[in-house]
């Protein structure tokens, strides 16, 4: 499973509806389930971007498809960010040159 962070700010109708947000977020996790993919963390933040997610997906394939359904609705703009584990890291350096 690949990881992801990724990061998100509200668009204007979002923020418009900031009281549905929760409700969005557990609608959200039921969709990311449809692609097989886990929602690990989910956190409203303060600060550049509006709320934090860690997910894990199967594949790219699988995390593009969430995202553009996620953007489809709305509410939220995201920024995904491939995440490597330091386990996952070693592996990388150990190929280096």
């Amino acid at each position: 499973m690949a990881t992801y962070v990724v990061l998100g700010n509200f668009t204007d109708q979002g923020i418009r509806a900031a009281k549905d947000s929760p409700k969005r977020a557990e609608a959200f996790k039921k969709m990311a389930e449809t692609f097989g993919i886990t929602v690990k963390e989910l956190f409203w933040t303060q600060g550049r971007y509006d709320v934090v997610t860690v997910l894990e997906a199967p594949d790219e394939f699988s995390a593009m498809t969430l995202s553009l359904s996620l953007g489809a609705l709305g509410n939220v703009r995201t920024e995904s960010l491939r995440a490597f584990s330091a386990a996952d890291m070693t592996k990388v350096v150990d190929k280096m040159l």
